[in-house]
């Protein structure tokens, strides 16, 4: 079932008198439990829809759905939206993380006891509970992250609007963002994630929508759209040259090897037929030609604006 539908949007701006079209026909959707990448450059569009999507400006053409209402004449639609916005402060500095969560909690339209019950309970779960009166602006880049997506889930919504989440983040405190978009997905929130980190919308995505120029140019599984750019080629490395008995049986094969060099096989078939030539030497490892979510983008979007 989706949780968010967005048909046909569109928005243009007056730009030194020139109009310009920053979205010209964009559609989504969401399940619930889906985590959508919403990948695109900067200019692309992104921005734009998901300020359309949030209620915050409204569409020339076109409609948004969360959870069939409509966000820019339903108020109540946005009581279902949790936000974290890069460059945008979502959280106030000045204040404790526990004073964060019952503000936000109160201002989204909890009781202070349940806000502040809610409130204990993220930041047990987001391991804040030692820094729960420690003021914000004293806090390390990565505790600061996690408390803003607790605050953006202290009234439970269904949908989660997360924009570049791991900017900025060390190793440890991407790993820790990175398992709570997963357990928040798996608890049935539908999570928009939008990233320049392609590695981390490969890692995290069910799905991916690429924009470009203000239109969506791929939509498609994560898994589908790697499988379709992938090629069907191994390559085999060893960890100690290749003796010349096995060369010439691997020749045999219509297959050139040469020391110190990985061995290319065109199909799986042909694979197991090396293997067995090689048993039992060492192997570094064998490795499929597989596409990544960065090739994919960089190829799309190149051949979208004319770069082949």
């Amino acid at each position: 079932m989706a949780l968010l539908e967005a048909r046909n949007l569109k928005k243009s701006y007056v730009e030194k008198r020139r109009l310009i079209a920053a979205v010209q026909d964009v559609s989504l959707s969401i399940a619930i439990g889906e985590v959508l990448a919403f990948l695109g450059a900067n200019g692309a569009g992104k921005t734009t829809t998901i300020k359309m999507i949030a209620g915050l400006i409204r569409p020339d053409e076109g409609w948004v759905r969360i959870a069939d209402r409509d966000p820019h004449r339903q108020p109540q639609a946005l009581r279902l939206v949790g936000a974290v916005l890069e460059g945008n402060r979502n959280v106030y500095w000045r204040l404790t993380p526990e004073e964060n969560l019952e503000y936000f909690g109160v201002l989204r339209g909890l009781s202070p006891t349940v806000a502040r019950q809610r409130g204990r309970d993220l930041l047990e779960r987001f391991n804040l509970m030692s820094k729960r009166r420690t003021i914000v602006q004293s806090l390390s880049r990565g505790m600061q992250q996690k408390l803003a997506i607790a605050v953006a889930l202290v009234h439970q919504p269904k949908l989660l609007l997360l924009d570049e989440p791991t900017l900025g983040l060390d190793v440890e405190a991407t790993q820790d963002v990175k398992r709570l978009v997963r357990e928040v997905a798996q608890e049935g929130c539908a999570i928009l994630l939008t990233t320049h980190q392609l590695a981390i919308a490969e890692e995290l995505s069910d799905r991916v929508a690429i924009i470009n120029s203000g239109e969506i140019i791929a939509e498609a599984s994560t898994t589908e759209l790697i499988q379709q750019f992938s090629g069907s080629t191994y390559r085999v490395e060893l960890e100690v040259p290749l003796d010349v008995d096995r060369m010439h049986k691997l020749e045999r094969l219509g297959i050139s090897a040469q020391t110190g060099q990985p061995i290319v096989v065109s199909d799986v078939t042909t694979l197991y037929q090396v293997l067995d030539i090689l048993k039992p030497l060492p192997l570094l490892q064998v490795q499929k030609d597989q596409a990544t979510l960065t090739d994919i983008f960089l190829t799309m979007t190149r051949k979208q604006n004319g770069h082949d």
